[in-house]
């Protein structure tokens, strides 16, 4: 008879622990069932939990009703069973289970289950839209499950690495004012304040300084933090932030905090040694090198500038941007023979449509240059780019002409990543990690045709730099610093403004009147007159960190339920619906169609 509850038995071990040092122990074990295998005279079920699968055996030795009990198993069934641990006849050494088995004596169904809509396998190929539908059945996948439980472990070691430097764990609420911080906010209407809205945190930026000038001295918060903007490749709308802040500090403290949590992290988890101190580069270096300020350093293709050796030359693609913007390129080590002229053109189409006008190429060949330019040129013009690419024999030349350095460096930061992936030059077990620093203060925004923030406006600019605030804001540095690991960005930081006279002068070269920025500000700016130690922080992206750690190959590989591109979390199907009772509770009311 059927028996469906757990009285009696209690879990001993975990499937995935046993071996065969338990051969000869009594051993209670549960789990999800996946397969079973009717063998006549013989059955098996494999056992899985979040350790890993372990074979239960049913033989000529086993009770007739017990036999017949197992024979209706089926795969996702929930079953507990008994028995003894023994050596496996026909041993299986691709799992760590399986040179034993467990010879059952008795068998629980805890919970029959439907055939699942996929099956429950590693690496799974089912689309995206189904495994997140069915989001707590694709969470059954050891692969992912081994996901979420090496988050676990890379959580709980940054925890003890801010512990043993004296940071104290601070949560600071979700429901706050809104303030501009870049992105657009999440607002939550108030039932109580009729009209007013609370914001979501995009970051606990405004609470963690107070907690400074509340004389915390070491702040740190793994931060659930919200963003309402338009989801880009391996983005969500809600994420978690390993949020730091520290007292009485300059950039270099702040720099090696964060280099001790990721040689700390990688060491404890991955085993993994990662030599410190991390190389810096300052932004500028970035641009001008890698068109990126988040460049991918583990393979070259440096841009080199062009400008001086074509500015005179009769080709006016060339000489016009050269005296306007920048003429540069990049030079592909053997791309000659790898890219045929099909994919060159494939190439000058991604430039035009990320902004570009086109993209000049040159191959070396064995028999002579092959150009797009070449003909254009005098011999000793060409000769000059060939030197100062150091192009030799068989390489590709990737030229890209602007009246705007800005996008030519963009342009060409773009190209030497994709030709770094068709050339199979990228080390995949290779982790480099890169500060860059002295970030501009200031960045032009076309649509709104002023500087903005390029950070925040609590950042603190370089202070040689404070002279040319209202006369040269395009080169004021800030002390801004990120964490790059292969080119893909961790972490943001900087040093704060604590003098309330400079950063009311910061907010006026925001465009902010005082007026505007005592309203959203005022309490910041307030706190900052009852003595403020100097301080500075950054935020870690710790689902960024978790997915490069794990090479997975997106965010959903390690967040148990993620959102997809739309916002919609396709399981519960939100957002969705409220009825009207809730929004006249809230005082709102919704536009029909041809309101809107």
């Amino acid at each position: 008879m059927e028996n469906n509850t757990m009285k009696g038995l209690k879990r001993t071990h975990y499937c995935g622990v046993l071996n065969t040092q338990n051969i000869g122990q009594k051993v209670v074990v549960c789990g999800f069932v996946q397969r079973a295998r009717n063998l006549g005279t013989l059955q098996f079920i494999d056992l899985r939990d979040r350790t890993g699968i372990l074979q239960l055996a049913f033989d000529n030795n086993t009770d007739s009703n017990l036999f017949e009990l197992a024979k209706g198993v089926r795969s996702e069934y929930v079953v507990m069973a008994e028995g003894t641990v023994r050596e496996r006849e026909s041993k299986n050494y691709e799992i760590p289970t399986g040179e034993i088995e467990v010879e059952v004596n008795d068998l629980r169904i805890l919970s029959k289950a439907k055939t699942p809509p996929f099956e429950i396998v590693e690496n799974s190929t089912v689309k995206d839209e189904l495994r997140l539908k069915y989001r707590y059945l694709d969470l059954r996948r050891s692969d992912l499950q081994k996901n979420i439980i090496t988050r676990h472990k890379i959580v709980k070691s940054a925890r003890d690495y801010f512990d043993n430097q004296g940071f104290i764990e601070i949560e600071t609420p979700i429901l706050i004012k809104s303030t501009p911080e870049g992105a657009r906010d999440f607002l939550v209407p108030s039932r109580i304040h009729e009209s007013k809205f609370y914001a979501l945190p995009q970051s606990p930026q405004l609470y963690k300084q107070l907690l400074m000038v509340a004389g915390f001295d070491r702040y740190v918060q793994f931060a659930r933090c919200f963003r309402d903007e338009d989801l880009r490749a391996d983005r969500q709308p809600e994420f978690t932030q390993i949020d730091l802040e520290m007292s009485y500090v300059d950039i270099d403290d702040v720099l090696n905090i964060g280099e001790g949590l990721v040689k700390h992290v990688f060491k404890e988890v991955l085993d993994i040694e990662i030599e410190t101190p991390l190389r810096r580069m300052t932004y500028k270096e970035a641009m001008e090198k890698y068109g990126s300020d988040k460049p991918d350093v583990r393979f070259g293709y440096e841009i080199v500038d062009l400008t001086d050796e074509v500015k005179n030359c009769e080709f006016s693609v060339f000489s016009s941007a050269a005296n306007k913007g920048s003429v540069r390129a990049i030079c592909i080590n053997g791309g000659a023979n790898s890219f045929s002229r099909k994919e060159i053109d494939k190439l000058t189409e991604q430039v035009r449509g990320v902004g570009g006008k086109g993209m000049a190429w040159a191959k070396l060949n064995a028999d002579g240059i092959q150009s797009s330019f070449a003909k254009f040129l005098k011999e000793e013009e060409m000769n000059a780019i060939i030197s100062k690419m150091d192009a030799k024999e068989g390489d590709l030349i990737l030229v890209i002409a602007d009246e705007k350095n800005k996008n030519v460096l963009s342009i060409l930061g773009m190209l030497r990543v994709e030709c770094a992936k068709k050339m199979g030059v990228i080390d995949e077990n290779k982790w480099c990690f890169l500060w860059i620093t002295e970030f501009p203060f200031f960045e032009w925004d076309e649509d709104l045709n002023t500087f903005v923030a390029m950070h925040h406006p609590f950042t603190s600019p370089m202070e040689e730099d404070i002279p040319i605030l209202d006369t040269d804001k395009g080169n004021v540095r800030a002390k801004a610093y990120d964490l790059v690991l292969n080119g893909i960005e961790l972490s943001s930081g900087s040093i704060r403004i604590t003098n309330p006279e400079l950063q009311k002068k910061m907010f006026s070269a925001l465009g902010l009147s005082d007026e505007e920025s005592y309203q959203k500000f005022g309490f910041l700016t307030d706190a900052f007159t009852y003595g403020a130690p100097p301080h500075g922080g950054m935020g870690i992206g710790l689902d960024r960190l978790v997915m490069l750690m794990l090479k997975a190959e997106s965010l959903r590989d390690v967040l148990a339920f993620p959102k997809v591109q739309n916002m919609m979390e396709l399981m519960t199907e939100c957002p969705s619906s409220v009825d009207d009772v809730q929004l006249k509770e809230l005082h709102i009311k919704t536009l029909d169609k041809e309101d809107k």
